[in-house]
């Protein structure tokens, strides 16, 4: 099937040139269906090449986007993709990077300048949607600044359109299910129910910050959710962001460290949706990443201080005791 993705002059620069577009895959076909979508979408294609290109050929001068494609990672590949994240970040290139669920945190623990958008496993149609994102963020794309409801609405609609995305990829032998995925700023927030106003009551509130809750608790509230699946259609109740923030919440209440690969598959929806997610929240201040001072090789995902204060005041909220059976 032909992808047919026209993205108007969003994909332009200032002067109106087409955006200059770099990609790097081993897999041939992989390659020409990336270009074809790249240039279908008004990109100009640069370099087109394998990944021996980044590992050892000379450094050559990157487009504004930059796509690559490592489903099996060794040291040399990390090396070659921590040194494309350095370089992306100076000079301001998005970075679209693709890789395997073995690999994810390998992967993702070497990219951690340029903001790069990860992908596992992605259909052709994941693709597209990144090339779409991207093109959203672009200083060049005629994008107004959106407010809390219209983001939201956004991010209905691009679930809708991923899986109607997702069920042409299956006409082509492929199938995929996602939750929703957030696109544009943040759609975050903490709420404090009487406008912000830093009361008298409030500041009582912050010198009296409650604990978190028993991870005992936590866990018993997450296995509650994932049952439903057994019962229900898990698309009817996909809600990845608060997935996270139990496991998270649990894991800090354990000192227990999470693996980015560990946060995906508790969000229970697709790796690359789950990542979306972790961006999203991550910009919205929720959620931290934290280098292993041992091997930096590899990184986990937190939450932030104030995104643990939150989750240990609404347990306080609804003042859930510890049942006895657990």
């Amino acid at each position: 099937m032909q992808a047919n993705f026209a993205y108007d002059t969003s994909s332009s620069d200032a002067a109106g040139l087409p955006l200059a577009v770099s990609i790097y895959a081993d897999r041939a076909h992989l390659r020409g269906t990336m270009r074809d979508d790249a240039e279908s979408a008004g990109f100009r294609v640069t370099v087109a090449s394998g990944l021996a290109e980044l590992l050892e050929g000379e450094a050559r001068p990157l487009g504004e986007v930059v796509l690559v494609d490592c489903p099996a990672v060794d040291g040399a590949t990390l090396a070659a993709l921590s040194r494309l994240d350095i370089r992306a970040a100076r000079c301001g290139a998005s970075l679209i990077v693709s890789t395997a669920v073995d690999a994810l945190d390998d992967v993702f623990s070497c990219l951690d300048q340029s903001g790069p958008q990860i992908l596992v496993d992605p259909t052709r149609a994941e693709r597209v949607v990144a090339l779409g994102h991207l093109l959203s963020r672009l200083p060049q794309g005629q994008v107004r600044e959106l407010g809390e409801e219209d983001r939201l609405m956004i991010l209905r609609l691009t679930e809708q359109v991923s899986r109607i995305a997702g069920r042409l990829d299956s006409f082509e032998g492929t199938s995929t299910d996602r939750g929703p995925e957030p696109e544009g700023g943040a759609l975050f927030r903490f709420g404090t129910g009487d406008g912000g106003k830093d009361t008298p009551e409030r500041q009582l509130m912050k010198a009296a910050r409650p604990s978190l809750p028993d991870p005992r608790l936590v866990r018993r509230m997450i296995r509650q959710r994932q049952l439903r699946a057994r019962f229900f259609d898990g698309d009817l109740f996909a809600d990845p962001a608060w997935d996270m923030l139990l496991d998270l919440t649990a894991a800090r209440a354990e000192h227990a460290r999470v693996s980015v690969t560990s946060l995906c598959i508790a969000s229970g929806v697709p790796p690359t949706t789950a990542l979306r997610w972790i961006g999203q929240m991550t910009e919205a201040g929720l959620l931290r990443r934290i280098e292993d001072d041992t091997d930096r090789r590899r990184a986990f995902i937190a939450l932030t201080e104030k995104a643990a204060e939150a989750m240990a005041r609404y347990f306080a909220e609804i003042g859930t005791p510890v049942p006895a059976s657990i």
